[in-house]
């Protein structure tokens, strides 16, 4: 980062070639940019929205995941040691591209911009829906951790869930100010808890984790690693759970438009969020492993749970979940936040209905929120995980999608004001696209359901596609008449 310093004012010569930063030296309380969001985000936030976003619900499932695919403590720290090499290596070119094409709406822009409009539309329609099914899913977990902490609100799981979804709504329609306050607030307690309990684990754990391995010996048969062709499959389905897991430390290339200093803060912000997301997972796995023998930690939904039982007592179960609603309501936000942000930036180049780029004076895009809204309220009432785990294919595939547009716009427009330029390109781009397309391999053969549907829901998407473009059209030569 110190070797690539941005210009002073990396703003006075960027260009989108459809929004305009607004100047700060206007007059003005705040500056806007030209769709009407507030331009009031900083680093912090960027870091938060991606603790937010990326340390929920997996971090309670994937290490008894991870742990019954390679039952071998070596290998279960190397898988998410590696998860996160994937993710330094991405982050230099995520960090340029968010920098030199500073829009609101994720890497939705990237992609339009440098490959047109159809797989443009392909990124941000699949990074919607996704994020609304996460929203879902994870507001479903809240209400199932209130139901275990409070036991007269067992069994209103989805009434919880759906008023979950409807206290986002109106605490982000009051504006970004109040959305970015709690993302900075819930990010900031959950990892000082995290860290803690870490702590607690280290320095009080060694009676616990002796006793773990003595029931461990008694209790537990060993389990056997596997070789070959299955040890191969058994590690990629373990890599597709890290890399799902972890998905979320982009996070500020959601905000562009609405970053104060775009050139100089989203490349700060997105590896400040891949330290910190990595280092908090890492340490975490590590406090499970030092507590826990491996056969305990294999299958188990709960691990951090049972580690904090043994340290803590009958409070532990309690500490944990009440952690975990802390992380659970941070997701919740940060999500809320992508998708609105995705659909405005859809809508404001009109490949969403024109209606959805409306901006409110607090800079919320109300009606686009208001449909995240209503579309995660469905995938809360309705069946849902199929959806999600085709959905989740997506996610690598709108990387490689962003990291081979880096590649087309370096050609394309050599001229672009580039505030930071990716270090170690085109090796460090090259690396994580040719990951990225090893990994959507490796989903195809290891995962025969979820990735050829959503291979087909891909196809799928060319009507939608013609129809929101015609709409979009339609609209625009109604303005001109």
């Amino acid at each position: 980062m110190h070797s690539h310093r941005c210009p002073e004012n990396p703003l006075s010569n960027i260009s989108d070639g459809t929004a305009t930063t607004a100047s700060v030296q206007t007059g003005s309380p705040v500056a806007r940019s030209s769709g009407g969001l507030l331009k009031v985000l900083g680093v912090w936030f960027g870091v938060a929205a991606a603790i937010g976003n990326a340390i929920a619900a997996g971090i309670v499932r994937a290490p008894g995941d991870i742990a019954s695919w390679l039952p071998s403590a070596p290998l279960f720290l190397g898988v998410w040691i590696l998860g996160g090499l994937y993710a330094f290596v991405s982050a230099p070119s995520m960090a340029e591209l968010g920098a030199c094409i500073p829009r609101s709406g994720g890497q939705y822009n990237f992609v339009r911009r440098a490959l047109g409009d159809y797989p443009g539309f392909i990124v941000g329609w699949s990074d919607w829906l996704s994020s609304c099914g996460t929203s879902a899913a994870v507001s479903i977990v809240i209400g199932e951790y209130s139901g275990a902490l409070f036991p007269s609100l067992a069994g209103h799981v989805r009434a919880i869930a759906v008023g979950m979804m409807v206290l986002f709504f109106l605490l982000q329609y009051n504006g970004v100010r109040w959305g970015s306050s709690v993302q900075l607030a819930t990010a900031a307690i959950k990892s000082v808890a995290f860290v803690v309990l870490v702590g607690a684990c280290f320095v009080f754990g060694g009676n616990a984790a002796s006793h773990a391995t003595a029931a461990a010996s008694t209790s537990n048969p060993p389990l056997e690693l596997q070789s070959g062709w299955p040890l191969v499959i058994a590690f990629m389905l373990a890599l597709q759970a890290v890399i799902y897991t972890i998905d979320g430390w982009d996070g500020i290339v959601y905000f562009g438009e609405e970053v104060r200093n775009p050139g100089r803060d989203v490349p700060r912000a997105i590896y400040g969020s891949v330290f910190s997301v990595m280092g908090i997972y890492l340490l975490i796995n590590a406090a499970v492993l030092y507590i826990l023998p491996i056969e305990q930690i294999a299958g188990n939904n709960f691990a951090l749970g049972t580690v904090a039982n043994l340290i803590f007592g009958r409070l532990g179960d309690p500490i944990i979940r009440s952690i975990m609603l802390i992380s659970l309501v941070s997701c919740i936000n940060a999500n809320q936040l992508f998708c609105s942000r995705t659909l405005f930036a859809m809508s404001s180049d009109r490949l969403f209905f024109r209606f959805g780029a409306k901006v409110n004076a607090g800079g919320t895009p109300t009606i686009s929120l208001l449909l995240t809204t209503i579309v995660a309220i469905i995938f809360i009432l309705g069946t849902f995980e199929r959806v999600i785990a085709m959905l989740s294919f997506f996610f690598v595939a709108n990387y490689t999608l962003s990291y081979w547009s880096l590649f087309v716009l370096r050609k394309k427009e050599p001229s672009l004001p580039r505030p930071y330029r990716a270090w170690g390109y085109p090796y460090t781009t090259a690396l994580a696209l040719i990951g990225s397309i090893l990994f959507l391999i490796g989903s195809i053969v290891t995962d025969r359901h979820n990735a050829p549907l959503a291979l087909l829901l891909l196809v799928a998407s060319y009507p939608i596609f013609l129809l929101v473009k015609y709409a979009g059209r339609d609209k625009a030569n109604e303005a001109t008449t």
